[in-house]
């Protein structure tokens, strides 16, 4: 592919080039895409490492770092593709900043951190979780912006006159607009889950001021064009439009997930996973509470009725504890040494608060298996089949809630993002859920980002069947079919 391209509508060979920031738990990426009714084609021109900072007060996020990464990555993508027509930004949920008078109060506060308890408890006393679920449709997680807010220092928050999530804030540092993305807006417990609109008498209820919340947009809405600060750094143009996506990163990755079958679930698995189904409606039955299912906004209206299981995030952060230590490891080495691993390996449940904060994920495992007298893995190898077997059974039971629950029947399952890289994962969640898995696209995430921006410049169809359609027609995909039984 060369740069060539006119620079008015950055149209290369029928297709439009637009530009995806995304954000990711432990790095980012800015991507050029090159996407037209026949064409979806991505290249990566910048990626940079993402992670907590431990400050006095807790674990934050470095956003301006963040931001500083993004500017230079749209340099790079515009020296290498200078005809961009778009800007889309999309990152993981519920975290946000506070500002006033457009000037950030402090970093961001991680979900991670655990200031999230005291903030479940301050809200469920003014609102009961059974009420919570009736509003908002949202699974417990301890780490949901409403929960967060709660947990704010009441002097910060009272100088706050804004809260912006992760996402919105970049736009908003890029076009002087402060929004709110409703696909990002609907994780924060504040959002009717039936209007996709602020529902202002729960905030009210929580005693939080309604101030803080921005106007809300869709994807696809343009934001507005870029500072001439930010178009001086990056180079590109000042008329060049910052537009709304599926800023969660989930809502872009199951937009770009090519399920042409209606009995398609669907598990977006990076440092989480995302598994489910799409509804055209919320599921707020009082089964569907009591399993935790979460009803998401996504593109379009349309709801992303899942669960949220730990993901990759036990796998990685095992590795991290072991080179820790000083031990080396290389994955693709690990995981086929997990892969030759025989007999019985017993499993955890992935779900468990206790693997949630960042440590000894291994010594967790060895304890939460050792107390219910099961066995524990003797080398690295077994404790990442461990890890892969107890995820792989998270996602079939996940996958089977989401299918009685919503009561749509489900024949396949489509595993994106990073873990659809790993085989052995993919093919144990084949196995344990007696369903063939497709994996892939990798870069499902990105893939959605660029399509709600070129379908905002009439690039492609209109539907997300066609968008969907186009991502099968164009990425690579494998089959995963079960292999008998459970082992």
């Amino acid at each position: 592919m060369t740069g060539a391209s006119t620079r008015a509508g950055g149209v290369v060979g029928g297709a439009v080039a637009v530009a995806a920031v995304d954000l990711g738990a432990t790095s980012g990426r800015v991507m050029v895409g090159h996407v037209g009714r026949d064409a979806l084609r991505l290249r990566q021109l910048a990626r940079f490492p993402n992670g907590p900072v431990a400050l006095p007060d807790g674990l934050h996020w470095d956003a301006q770092a963040l931001y500083r990464a993004a500017l230079s990555g749209l340099r790079d993508a515009h020296a290498w593709e200078p005809g961009i027509a778009s800007v889309g930004i999309d990152s993981w949920a519920v975290d946000y900043a506070l500002l006033r008078g457009g000037r950030t109060l402090g970093e961001p506060f991680h979900y991670r951190d655990a200031r999230c308890d005291a903030g479940v408890e301050a809200v469920h006393a003014r609102v009961g979780f059974p009420s919570l679920y009736a509003r908002n449709g949202l699974q417990f997680l301890p780490f949901n912006t409403a929960y967060q807010l709660a947990a704010e220092d009441p002097a910060v928050l009272g100088l706050a006159d804004r809260m912006l999530l992760v996402p919105d804030l970049l736009a908003y540092w890029m076009t002087g607009r402060q929004v709110a993305e409703r696909t990002n807006a609907s994780t924060t417990g504040l959002l009717d889950v039936a209007a996709r609109e602020w529902d202002l008498s729960l905030v009210e209820a929580l005693g939080l001021p309604a101030g803080l919340l921005a106007d809300l947009v869709s994807p696809g809405d343009r934001i507005g064009p870029l500072l001439p600060s930010v178009a001086e750094a990056t180079g590109l143009e000042t008329i060049t439009p910052v537009t709304a996506v599926g800023s969660h990163d989930t809502a872009s990755a199951v937009l770009a997930t090519p399920m042409r079958e209606t009995g398609g679930a669907y598990i977006s698995c990076g440092t989480w996973g995302l598994v489910g189904v799409e509804t055209e409606a919320p599921v707020l039955t009082d089964a569907a509470r009591e399993a935790n299912f979460t009803n998401e906004g996504g593109v379009d209206g349309r709801t992303r009725f899942l669960h949220n299981v730990m993901g990759l995030w036990l796998l990685s952060e095992t590795i991290r504890t072991w080179e820790r230590a000083g031990e080396s490891v290389n994955l693709e080495r690990l995981l086929a040494e997990a892969a030759a691993v025989g007999g019985d390996v017993a499993v955890f449940d992935a779900n468990d608060d206790v693997f949630m904060a960042p440590g000894d994920m291994p010594a967790r495992v060895s304890s939460w298996l050792a107390e219910r007298a099961l066995p524990v893995p003797s080398s690295k190898a077994e404790m990442a089949r461990c890890i892969i077997e107890s995820l792989a059974v998270a996602f079939a039971d996940a996958v089977a809630e989401a299918s009685r629950l919503s009561g749509q029947a489900v024949d396949t399952i489509h595993l994106t993002g990073g873990g659809s890289l790993n085989e052995l994962l993919c093919q144990r969640t084949a196995d344990r859920s007696g369903l063939p898995v497709v994996a892939g696209p990798v870069e499902a995430t990105a893939l959605g980002n660029v399509l709600v921006q070129a379908r905002s410049l009439g690039a492609t169809g209109e539907s997300i069947e066609s968008l969907r359609d186009l991502v099968a027609r164009t990425q690579n995909v494998r089959t995963h079919e079960p292999q008998g039984g459970t082992r």
